[in-house]
This record gives structure tokens, C-alpha cells and sequence, in this order.
């Protein structure tokens, strides 16, 4: 077992959620497995995603830096030559050289870490960042040494939006969950948002999405009870969230509480075990730090992210969040919340909300606005979609949750409204916001031009009676015992693994079990061969190299 302040850890996400929850008090919700997670630990209610759509959100949680910080605010980092010609296709964000995602800092620590199965955080999957990425990795890993700490993240795609499409929808199956052709909530006991149409389309949409979170809850149970099967529950840090808030339309892609508000359940049996509600405001870019120093590990100074948990935790006074180019579609939208005002400036006021996002237009609920668009039959809060953008947006969360009573017109709320502009801009101004550089001009100050650029392949370098490190080698070398060996890179801030392998190449051709370079490797007695790679994030990765060392016996 680990020892007392290096306890496991288990990430558990899901996709596109708000608190639909019995624990967060939702009487509809079918969750008796997160309800008794949040009884085993602590629920926080006032969770909120820097982005209210998956890539952008998950460059945060895996860096713990706001994504318009580090370059990775654009959802999705590729476009078709048609679409962009200035753009190289793909391109990966390329955040700056001292950032490293959280998983390889535990890997840094001697973590095991695996993730079953999303990535999508916009800087390319860095083979460092995980001992094995794929399906059904975890902590029995025949890789893994029983008595060395883990952190698994776990995904699936059940309560992606994609649920909530006619289940008869190509693809709607194959490439997140999807909807099941029957459901169980009945729509007419669902509550509508005033801003989507209250028809039958959007209550069956709603239920659905009641479902799929009561099978997503099933897939929790799953977790835990693992678990527990393998004598593990006592010594790990559990933590559930989601990527960002739900799929409706108005929620997901836009910066309303609908569309960033997301669940937060935190348990570690004794010290986090006492079924309790922690009111703060978290931003999802908090959990890498928060869990980090739940580990003793050191969090990077570079990271954004503040503790929420332990003796350490900080309070925030505002959560900040993000719309930029969403698929096809350029944005610029900035909003800050605190715990009752939420604040939404529009940096192309006049413009409509409606843009076209031809993903997003295949939710049955889009389709009916879009025909009731067209008929003129937009109502009251529905009347959004094709409204014309004003400069800023106020609400008051306490007496319009719902976020559809603009305040920022009312001089009575001057003041909270000059607050509010003087918070963004001092958080802008702190970030460096990216979004301020049209995305090419972005790309090509990272890329350095229209290429991807690549990482240097690493060399080797030796520490023996006989060799002194005045010299970088690639070739084999006969060694005096005591012999280490050290790993080089000229890429700044690439990230440096290895794997010893007694042949050239796997049998069976693939990449083998690589080891995250820490520090100089004993090299034991006789012939090692060694290969090595090396990337930095946004990078492509380097050629591997190999090298041949014969230690004297």
C-alpha cells in the first residue's frame, strides 16, 4: 500500500453534466451511487468549468492553467485548408515550454498513471503524460507494481450531448454512448428553461439526458466497487466532476451557468469522509493543484489552479470563463461569475448568437428553434437565438438563475457592473489572454512558421570511471562499472522517456512500456540496450533513438 501521504487517486469524468443529481437535490435524478459517494465524502456546489465545452475545459483540468492562457482556447485545433488556408492542418496547441500536465508530474513522483480512455486537451497526447492510455486502463495494470501508487482518470461518453439526439441519428452510438431508443424519466416531469422552447422535442431531450446521467452513475458504481473488490477504497482519493455543464442549447458552447456549472464530489476516507457541503467557488482548473498537494507534491507556481481541500485551500472571489472559435465558428465572448452576479462581455456586440455549428445543429432541441426561427415563432427568453449581441451582460443569479433578465442597463447595479469590468480586465490583463491574437497569427508565432515543429531526438550521455559527460553519445559504448546514464534533449521543455529492451523492437512492433526520464539511470552489468524519445507538448515527437551500452561485469 502507499504510505499515509501518497494515497491513490481516482479521477472520475463525465461528459457534459450539470448537477442533475439526487445529491444536489434534483428529486428526478436516478444517482444512488454519486448521492452515496457524496455521503462518503463532500459535495461541492459551486463548481465551474473555465470553458463550457470539452477541449478548451480539459487543457485547464490537465494543466492547471486558464486554456486562454496557454493557447488552447479554440475548440478543436484543426480546420480543413478550405475552411482556414493560413492554418496548418492539424496543429496542436503549443503551451508555454515550463508547462507540464498534472498526470506526469505524478509520474514524476512515482505515480502509476493511466486514463481509460479520452484525452482531447488540444496539445497532441504526449506519450509522457501516461504509463498506458487506452481502453481499460487502470491500477491492475499487470505494468504497475502492487505496492506503488496510482492515479486513473476514467471517461465515457454516456451524458455527451450526442445522448440527447434521436437515438436513430448516425453515429450517434459509435463515437460517444449515445442515446437509447427508450427511456424511463417522463418528459412531462421535467422542468424547461425559459430560453428553450417548451415543446416535445426539448422535454423528451431533457429526460434523456435523466437517463443517460442514471447510466453513467451505474458506470460509477462499477468504479467503486473495484474498489472496494480490491482493498483500495481506504487509501484513495476519489474525485467526480464533469468536462462542462450539459448539451442544450444556450448551455453547452455558451458561458451560462447552464453551460459551466458542473458537479464536484470529492472522498478521502479520513479526510474528507463526513457527507459534507463545501460552498466555495471551485474553477475545474483548481482540481490539479487541489489534488496535487493532497499528494505532497509540489504545485508549479506557473499554475492558476488554487487548493480547494486541505489546510492550504483559499477562497476565490470569482470563477472566470471562455468562448472562443467553437468548431467552424470564430467568438469571443469573456464572463466572470462570483457567488450571486454573473458577468458576460461580448467583444462583437451588434453580431448575432446564432452561428452556425453544424454539429450542434443536429440536437433535435436546435432543430426546433431553428424551424421556430424560421416560422417567427420564438417567444419571450426563447427570442436569444436570434437577438443581436449586446456589449456586456449582468444577471443576478439569486432572482434570475436562468440568466435572462439583462441587468447591465440598470443604474442601480452600476457599481456591482464597474466591479465586475475591473475583475475581467485584471484577470486578462494577469493571463496574457490569447484570445486577444487572431488564431493564425497565434499559430504561427508558436510553430515558428507553417509547420509543426519537432522535438529534438534525445542523446545519451554516460557516467562512467572511464567516460566523463563531456560528450553526448548515440552509439554503443563499453563501460567501467559503476555506470549511469543520463538522457539529453535540446528542445526546450521537453519531456524525456525511456524503456531498456534486450531487442531493437517489441515482437510485436509496438511502442514499448516507457518510463518517464526523471533523473541519471543505473546501467546494470552487461549489454543494456536502451531506446529513448522525446516531445515536447504541441511538438511532433522525436525519432527514437537507440543506443547500445556493455557495463563490465
Amino acid at each position: 500500500m502507499p504510505d499515509a501521504d501518497r494515497p491513490n487517486v481516482v479521477w472520475i469524468a463525465m461528459e457534459d453534466t450539470t448537477p442533475r443529481l439526487g445529491c444536489y437535490g434534483d428529486d428526478l435524478a436516478r444517482t444512488p451511487n454519486i448521492d452515496g459517494l457524496a455521503a462518503d465524502g463532500r459535495r461541492y456546489p459551486n463548481a465551474f468549468s473555465t470553458a463550457p465545452v470539452c477541449a478548451p475545459s480539459r487543457a485547464a483540468i490537465m494543466t492547471g492553467c486558464h486554456q486562454n492562457a496557454v493557447g488552447a482556447h479554440h475548440m478543436r485545433t484543426t480546420h480543413t485548408n478550405d475552411d482556414a488556408p493560413q492554418l496548418p492542418t492539424p496543429y496542436e496547441a503549443v503551451p508555454p515550454h515550463y508547462v507540464t500536465a498534472v498526470p506526469e508530474y505524478f509520474r514524476q513522483a512515482g505515480y502509476y498513471c493511466t486514463l481509460d480512455e479520452k484525452a482531447d486537451y488540444q496539445f497532441g497526447t504526449p506519450f509522457t503524460m501516461w504509463d498506458h492510455h487506452g481502453s481499460g486502463a487502470d491500477w491492475r495494470d499487470d505494468a504497475r507494481d502492487p505496492d506503488q501508487p496510482f492515479f486513473a482518470m476514467f471517461t465515457n461518453g454516456v451524458t455527451h450531448e450526442s445522448g440527447q439526439w434521436d437515438p436513430t441519428e448516425p453515429g450517434t452510438d459509435d463515437q460517444f454512448g449515445g442515446a437509447v431508443a427508450d427511456h424511463e424519466t417522463d418528459p412531462a416531469a421535467v422542468e424547461v428553461p425559459p430560453y428553450l422552447p417548451d415543446t416535445e422535442e426539448t422535454r423528451l431531450a431533457i429526460a434523456r439526458q435523466y437517463d443517460n446521467v442514471a447510466r453513467s452513475d451505474e458506470w460509477v458504481g462499477d468504479l467503486l466497487d473495484r474498489l472496494d473488490a480490491d482493498g483500495l477504497a481506504a487509501d484513495t482519493i476519489v474525485v467526480l466532476w464533469s468536462d462542462h455543464g450539459e448539451g442544450l442549447p444556450r448551455s453547452k458552447r455558451w458561458p451560462y451557468d447552464g453551460g459551466i456549472h458542473v458537479p464536484l464530489v470529492v472522498r478521502w476516507p479520513g479526510e474528507v469522509d463526513d457527507g459534507g457541503v463545501d460552498d466555495r467557488l471551485v474553477s475545474m482548473m483548481d482540481l490539479g493543484p487541489t489534488t496535487m498537494a493532497a499528494c505532497g507534491l509540489d504545485v508549479p507556481q506557473y499554475a492558476g489552479g488554487r487548493q480547494f481541500l486541505g489546510p492550504d485551500a483559499t477562497e476565490r472571489e470569482y470563477v472566470f470563463a471562455t468562448r472562443d472559435r467553437y468548431d467552424e465558428s470564430y467568438d469571443m465572448v469573456r464572463a466572470v461569475r462570483d457567488h450571486r452576479f454573473k458577468y458576460v462581455r461580448h467583444y462583437r456586440p451588434g453580431t448575432p448568437y446564432r452561428q452556425w455549428i453544424p454539429f450542434r445543429n443536429r440536437h433535435p432541441v436546435m432543430r426546433q428553434i431553428l424551424e421556430r426561427a424560421r416560422e417567427g415563432e420564438l417567444e419571450g427568453a426563447e427570442q436569444w437565438f436570434d437577438a443581436r449581441r449586446p456589449a456586456e451582460e449582468l444577471y443576478d443569479l439569486r432572482a434570475d438563475p436562468h440568466e435572462v433578465d439583462n441587468l447591465a442597463g440598470d443604474s442601480e447595479y452600476s457599481d456591482t457592473l464597474q466591479r465586475f469590468r475591473d475583475a475581467l480586465d485584471e484577470w486578462r490583463e494577469r493571463v496574457d489572454d490569447a484570445g486577444d491574437v487572431a488564431e493564425a497569427e497565434m499559430v504561427w508565432e508558436r510553430y515558428r512558421g507553417e509547420e509543426q515543429p519537432k522535438t529534438a531526438a534525445p542523446r545519451f550521455v554516460v557516467n562512467a570511471p572511464d567516460h566523463d559527460e563531456r560528450e553526448a553519445r548515440t552509439d554503443g559504448l563499453s563501460l567501467e562499472a559503476p555506470a549511469t546514464l543520463s538522457l539529453y534533449c535540446a528542445t526546450q521543455g521537453a519531456s524525456v522517456a525511456y524503456a531498456f529492451s534486450e531487442e531493437l523492437v517489441d515482437d510485436d512492433g509496438s511502442d514499448p512500456q516507457w518510463t518517464l526520464y526523471t533523473g541519471p539511470v543505473d546501467l546494470p552489468a552487461g549489454e543494456t540496450i536502451v531506446r529513448a524519445k522525446a516531445v515536447r507538448y504541441g511538438f511532433e515527437e522525436s525519432e527514437p533513438q537507440v543506443g547500445a551500452f556493455t557495463v563490465a561485469e
